[in-house]
């Protein structure tokens, strides 16, 4: 087996966790790219209601949902870190080199949003990386402390909706109620259940369209669906970030702890967490993904439990990476984390390729289970051309061509 330096395998665990973060996140973002969003969450909304396919919802729901963009985010702040104190060590004005690179993601983020798919996460890290830069003098303890705060304020603003939801509820379905209420009722069930037949229909019939009429809903009824979406989670993406910066100046991310720590989180992660995630999945499908019941746990209760699981996720990567780090498995996911911004952005173009209209028209089509398929597709692809790529170049070809934008001159891109 060939051998890694401590060196090599501080920077490569930070590669290695974000590759499998990358990957990772489409393993929940192939249900919108293949289906209509709501059954995102609601697997009862479309998709298949077989055995085969709630197992795979449970199963996503408990070790992915929200758990890989999480750990994305946590080595987005490690990774953001890294690039200032880069900067630094170069006599680099660091706020210069952070903002102007965060512009450009901002800028990219904004292309992929309306020219290729809705579901973003970019604008949102480059917004939310500008406000986490004044933070990263604080030390490693206090980042901790505030990343849970902001994670918590979140949770609870959430639950606070989920408990104005189940008024409104109570309110609608009273005898006599009011005909705004019943509609408004009426339009969260949709938003988070099964859409009517003729709103399927359309559905459908848009992402089964042309390039130019996908482009002109995007441009209009949908525009501000990646900002909606997205923006009102800055608390606990920053929250992340900081735990990530967190992690970085501890040397817990870059691999400089002793094994029986990591293995140890492994286990407390684990061991609290599955367990009431699981618990969570099951009690919202014996609720038949209520409204109330998926606000609550979708975006409160889980976001409570999650840290746990994302802290044992990266806990057992970094694990394996100590046991087995010149295995060719390692090198290449780690690879492909190095170019995870070009691998972020291809496999939309990829996925919507294979399910809109102007590409393979799959959309729609596939059951839950099978949409799995083209995920192990997607993944292979991106395995084969990380490494051999930058084993001949020096970053990845987005990335090349942000750090070339942010620096405002031509990088060298061949070794």
């Amino acid at each position: 087996m060939a051998t890694t330096s401590p060196t090599d395998i501080r920077f490569l665990s930070l590669d290695l966790i974000r590759g499998v973060g990358v990957m990772g996140i489409l393993l929940m973002n192939i249900v919108a790219f293949g289906m209509p969003f709501q059954a995102y969450s609601n697997p009862m909304a479309y998709g298949g209601s077989s055995p085969l396919d709630l197992a795979v919802w449970a199963t996503n729901f408990v070790l992915v949902d929200s758990k890989m963009r999480g750990l994305f985010s946590v080595l987005f702040g490690a990774s953001m870190l890294l690039v200032v104190e880069r900067a630094e060590v170069k006599g680099e004005n660091p706020a210069l080199t952070h903002y102007s690179r965060m512009t450009w993601l901002l800028l990219f983020g904004a292309v992929h949003a309306w020219a290729i798919w809705f579901g973003d996460i970019l604008m949102l890290y480059a917004v939310t990386g500008m406000i986490a830069f004044f933070l990263r003098g604080l030390s490693a303890h206090k980042l901790v402390v505030l990343g849970l705060i902001l994670m918590f304020v979140q949770a609870v603003f959430m639950g606070l909706l989920g408990l104005s939801i189940w008024f409104l509820r109570e309110a609608a379905t009273a005898p006599g109620a009011d005909g705004a209420l019943v509609e408004q009722w009426q339009a969260m069930q949709t938003q988070f259940g099964a859409l009517p037949p003729d709103e399927l229909a359309r559905d459908l019939a848009l992402f089964r369209s042309g390039y130019l009429t996908i482009l002109s809903e995007r441009l209009g009824p949908l525009f501000w669906w990646p900002i909606k979406g997205n923006f009102p989670f800055i608390p606990e993406t920053l929250g992340l970030m900081l735990i990530g910066m967190a992690g970085y100046k501890s040397g817990f991310l870059t691999g400089q702890w002793e094994r029986a720590a990591y293995l140890r989180f492994v286990r407390i992660g684990y061991l609290i967490g599955l367990p009431l995630l699981g618990a969570l999945a099951i009690w919202l499908m014996m609720n038949g993904f209520d409204p109330v019941a998926m606000v609550l746990v979708n975006f409160s209760v889980q976001h409570l439990v999650n840290p746990l699981v994302i802290l044992a996720h990266a806990s057992l990567i970094i694990y394996w990476l100590q046991s087995d780090a010149g295995s060719a498995l390692v090198q290449r996911i780690a690879a492909t984390g190095r170019a995870a911004f070009s691998n972020y952005l291809g496999t939309s173009i990829v996925c919507t390729t294979i399910f809109y209209g102007y590409g393979f028209g799959l959309y729609g089509e596939l059951s839950r289970a099978a949409l799995y398929l083209v995920v192990l597709g997607v993944w292979i692809l991106m395995l084969l051309w990380s490494k051999p790529w930058l084993d001949r170049f020096r970053y990845g070809p987005l990335e090349w061509l942000w750090r070339s934008l942010a620096r405002r001159r031509i990088q060298p891109l061949r070794k």
